[in-house]
């Protein structure tokens, strides 16, 4: 029987569910098209792999909601469903399709998991039965629909208690509660975020070891663990926020055996086919344990887990979703064993959560059970302290030498809330009060709960920061084999980095780098797949071939995400199509570049100067592409080309001539091009006096960072004196205009200029470009402006010495357009102009980048659009308390989606998934001060939320209501442009749906 699959996909990226879904959703397409399936993939974010027009048949970017699922559904009329792929809202929208009778009506099956089985996982009293039935001991729970059944648990069972909603995802509406009326207040949450309005209450085992494990199951009832996972923080702190290792370190053979034994019994009674995720708490001196939870899907951790061991998870259970067995599947990995294969390590992964906490002061840094980390960097050693340490600084944690440096002067009170709260801070201030003598080992594993092991290694790697002489062969070896940089050494020793870098040359002291291999190096591997570690010999032999490395982004965090996944993903493909070996470098699992089928080469390495050239010297390549990595490739800049490294397509001098603001004006003084009046300061008296030559409103800024970091729009004296104790000099200081901002994405090779589209920003200049809606083509701007526009782009692509994808953004105001900021690199937006104009930005950017000619290559004009695409912004703010939503230069939203429209004004830009559809539908529009022709109930203090769809709102004082009305999934907005779009949208009618591949061929769109 011909197979019609519908995909589902995860939607945009929010803290708690990330690329891991781009990735493993990539891998399904894949592996169903190599079956002879016809996939059509419903997705609605545009910045991933996962959506691009090759990857599926048919591909609908669209909002995530029943009622486009069911549009689709009927133009489509797939035979099947895979469900597994994408996350909780991919289940979520299953079981919704289900019980509106929409799956029965099509005929359509479910592959892999059944919903009987995704219900007795994710339905909380459905699965404490189960657990039941099969004598699986549960932590002391009951599952309420209602507040008043937990008077009767909190009776006997008291607080401390965890509340663990329903369906939701990344720990969302959850958390510990310590007081009744904390219980109260999160089960009311919880009850509200769970779609089905259901929450587990459970007696709080906080302090308990978490272990997590991937097990695969086919039909035939085969299963197997693909590995398991150790959680450094004990039970209460979410396991996304965890640092984690793999396998498990602290497990006795006994208990592995028998949570192994349980994972598969779990498994096979649920009748799970395919991947699936089990959470276990055990005992930290007795031997026992409990069951937390069961994921019946590809979760976060398989990610991890498929990159840890190199088993293809996603890949692998699909092909188990079509009905294949397990022993019917080669691993990828040997080409020689079957995927029933247990896979064996023998080298330690770390995985360290990267976190939002410096972008917005004043933010609660405690964790719990409710996930916060935006990303995470994976590391691989042969020891625990050396895959820490290389996950650590992957994540771009501070170590000076082993923590922040503002840890050594900090009193121990201050440590000890870290360590106690705990924040994501804990571990380096474990470091800090064991080095400074604040604190010994054993009484920090009573406070914390974390195993003696672990805190054997962060005594382990004080001990060597306190070596009489590290510079000693043998000790050299030692403090390398610990995961110690030349650097780290170096501020120890007293040594510069030169000396230490030389006198490990000549020792011999050199990096080697090991296959990733599933098996242990029992079987022979041809994967390309490496990591680096200073034990044995090397298993690279480097070609005689041309190649070029691709440096990745590193971790997802706000202001860099998957969109630039998705740029190095296709400069690597793009230089294959060339001829030329590609070496992919990056240390995020969750993404499509860390998969080892993508590049000639994968190093799974930190994205540091020091990682970064050791791997280039073993491969022998000189060529280098940063454009493609964000900021995290353009900070190697100066480095990589000091030390005799090719920069394809720009130099460190063209990246310094943008960023220094000085150089930069200077630039576009020399083409003619207008700039916002500013200048480059270097201490307080040149910011006043700049500030009084520049005049307020004005904007504050350093140089080099993402998503508008430490960025402030000053209306007055009293907003600068408020700020100033924060500011780092030097700063960019700019006249703020309020006008409309514009952005383009174009390709130069110098000469040639392709402008493939312009973006316009609904919301004022000051709200980040990547917090704004966007609408291409333009709306409110003229042809005029718009040729304006084109024409000053080629300007600066003709005159600058640069080759590849280049940004800029501008602002218009009184039929002026100023040049805001270029960025020489591939942006957030560029997958969208791809998707939106199906052109391949990024393969000629790649061409261009490697000194060949576009003329010819490009089109000679921009092709008009059908219709509209808007994109928007989604935000994480539930997650992040003291946060407020309140929009401005400083980038908050941690994702996006699309939608295609005849209309420039869709109703889909606050209604993108089923979460949104149902707030909004409530009654109430709040206004706050300054609003009252928006709203149609004054805010007060004693608003109930729970009824509001919108709330009006950006005056300082109202903030704490924000942040309510956010808990609340309230849609809070704060900016006037945006709010006139809102009303305009009242009244219309979800967007008919559509897929991409009609929308290239220029199929007109019904209204």
């Amino acid at each position: 029987m011909h197979k019609k699959v519908l995909v589902i996909g995860s939607g945009p990226i929010i803290i708690g569910q990330a690329a891991e879904f781009d990735y493993s959703g990539t891998q399904a397409c894949q592996a169903l098209r190599e079956a002879g399936c016809e996939v059509v993939l419903f997705n609605s974010n545009p910045a991933t792999i996962m959506t691009d027009p090759g990857m599926a048949d048919k591909t609908y970017i669209e909002a995530m909601t029943l009622e486009k699922a069911g549009m689709i559904i009927e133009a489509e009329q797939p035979t099947h469903l895979l469900a597994t792929v994408g996350g909780q809202t991919a289940l979520n929208l299953a079981l919704a399709l289900d019980e509106a009778g929409v799956l029965e009506k099509h005929g359509i099956a479910l592959l892999g998991t059944s919903l009987e089985t995704i219900r007795d996982g994710e339905d909380r009293e459905r699965f404490k039965q189960k657990m039941h039935e099969l004598g699986e001991p549960l932590p002391v729970s009951t599952t309420i629909e209602t507040l008043d059944e937990l008077d009767a648990f909190i009776a006997s069972a008291g607080v401390p208690l965890i509340v663990r909603p329903a369906f939701t995802l990344g720990g969302t509406g959850g958390g510990i509660a310590t007081t009744v009326s904390d219980a109260y207040e999160m089960a009311r949450r919880g009850l509200e975020a769970s779609p089905i309005s259901q929450c587990l209450v459970e007696k709080s085992i906080a302090g308990f070891k978490e272990f997590e494990y991937e097990v695969m199951r086919d039909e035939k009832g085969t299963c197997i663990i693909v590995c398991n996972m150790e959680n450094i923080d004990p039970v209460g702190v979410h396991t996304g926020d965890s640092v984690v290792f793999a396998p498990a370190q602290t497990l006795s053979d006994t208990m592995h055996q028998t949570l192994r034994s349980a994972a598969l019994r779990i498994v096979s009674s649920l009748g799970v086919v395919g991947g699936c995720n089990i959470q276990f708490a055990v005992h930290p001196t007795e031997p026992t344990y409990y069951v937390i939870e069961v994921n019946p899907r590809v979760s976060r951790s398989s990610a991890l887990a498929s990159k840890a061991t190199g088993y293809p998870i996603a890949k692998i259970a699909t092909r188990l979703a079509l009905g294949e067995g397990l022993d019917d599947c080669l691993n990828p990995v040997t080409n020689g064993t079957m995927a029933s294969f247990e896979p064996t390590l023998d080298y330690v992964t770390a995985k360290v959560p990267c976190f939002p906490f410096d972008l917005f002061k004043g933010t609660d840094r405690a964790l719990g059970p409710q996930m916060k980390a935006t990303g995470e960097s994976m590391a691989m050693g042969k020891t625990l302290e050396e895959a820490l340490q290389k996950a650590w600084r992957g994540a771009g944690v501070e170590q000076a030498p082993l923590y922040p440096t503002w840890m050594k002067r900090a009193d121990a009170d201050e440590l000890w809330q870290e360590v106690l709260a705990p924040t994501d801070r804990r571990l380096h201030a474990c470091l800090a009060l064991i080095d400074r003598g604040l604190a010994s080992r054993s009484e920090l594993e009573d406070k914390t709960g974390i195993a003696p092991h672990f805190m054997a290694m962060l005594e382990t790697l004080v001990t060597m920061t306190k070596s009489d002489d590290l510079l000693t062969e043998p000790n050299l070896w030692q403090a390398k084999r610990f995961g110690f940089t030349d650097e780290q050494i170096a501020a120890i020793s007293g040594a510069t980095v030169q000396d230490v870098t030389q006198l490990r040359a000549t020792f011999g002291i050199q990096p080697v780098y090991h296959m990733v291999d599933t098996c242990a190096a029992e079987f022979e591997s041809a994967t390309p797949y490496f990591y680096g570690t200073w034990h044995g010999k090397t298993e690279v032999k480097a070609s005689q071939a041309r190649k070029v490395a691709v440096i990745g982004a590193g971790p997802i965090r706000i202001g860099q995400g998957i969109e630039f996944d998705y740029s190095s993903v296709h400069a690597v493909w793009a230089l294959q199509q060339q001829g030329i070996e590609a070496i992919m470098i990056n240390n995020n699992p969750e993404t499509v570049s860390t998969d080892f089928t993508v590049a000639d080469r994968l190093y799974v390495e930190p994205l540091t100067m020091e990682d970064v050239t050791h791997v280039l010297e073993a491969e022998g390549c000189r060529d280098v592409l940063i454009q493609f990595g964000g900021q995290t490739g353009i900070a190697l800049a100066h480095d990589l080309e000091a030390a005799g490294y090719h920069l394809l397509g720009a130099s460190a001098d063209v990246i310094d001539q943008m960023e220094d603001r000085d150089r930069f004006y200077a630039f576009l003084d020399a083409i003619d091009v207008a700039h916002i009046p500013g200048e480059e300061v270097g201490s307080e008296t040149e910011l006043t006096a700049a500030i009084n030559g520049i005049g307020f409103p004005c904007v504050v800024r350093p140089s080099y960072v993402i998503g508008g970091k430490g960025m402030h729009i000053l209306q007055s004296e009293a907003d600068l004196a408020r700020i100033a104790p924060d500011l780092a000099y030097p700063l960019l200081v700019d006249l703020y205009v309020a006008g409309r901002e514009l952005e383009v994405d174009c390709v130069t090779d110098g000469q040639t200029v392709y402008v493939p589209a312009i973006l316009e920003q609904v919301e004022a200049a000051g709200v980040h470009s990547g917090d704004s809606t966007m609408v291409m083509p333009p709306v409110e701007t003229s042809e005029a402006h718009q040729r304006q526009i084109d024409t000053i782009t080629k300007q600066i692509g003709q005159a600058l010495e640069y080759r590849g994808a280049l940004n800029i953004q501008f602002v218009l105001k009184d039929d002026t357009i100023y040049v805001l900021e270029i960025n020489p690199r591939a942006s957030r937006t560029v997958p969208i102009v791809s998707k939106v104009t199906d052109e391949p930005l990024i393969e000629w950017a790649t061409r261009a980048a490697l000194g060949h000619a576009l003329e010819g290559v490009v089109p000679d004009e921009r092709k008009p659009l059908t219709g509209y695409a808007v994109k928007t912004p989604i935000f994480s703010s539930l997650k992040l308390p003291g946060v407020d939503p309140l929009t401005g230069p400083i980038m908050r939203s941690t994702g996006e989606t699309l939608q295609f429209s005849p209309v420039p004004v869709v109703a889909e830009r606050f209604c993108y998934d089923a979460t949104t559809t149902r707030v909004m539908a409530r009654q109430q529009i709040v206004y706050g001060e300054g609003w009252e022709t928006y709203g149609n109930v004054p805010l007060e203090e004693t608003i109930d939320f729970q009824q509001v769809a919108v709330l009006f709102s950006h005056v300082p004082a109202e903030q704490m209501m924000r942040e309510a009305a956010v808990r609340n999934g309230v849609h809070v907005i704060s900016e006037q442009h945006l709010a006139s779009y809102y009303q305009a949208t009242v009244d219309t009618k979800p967007v008919p749906v559509r897929p991409l591949q009609a929308m290239h061929k220029k199929e007109e769109l019904p209204l």
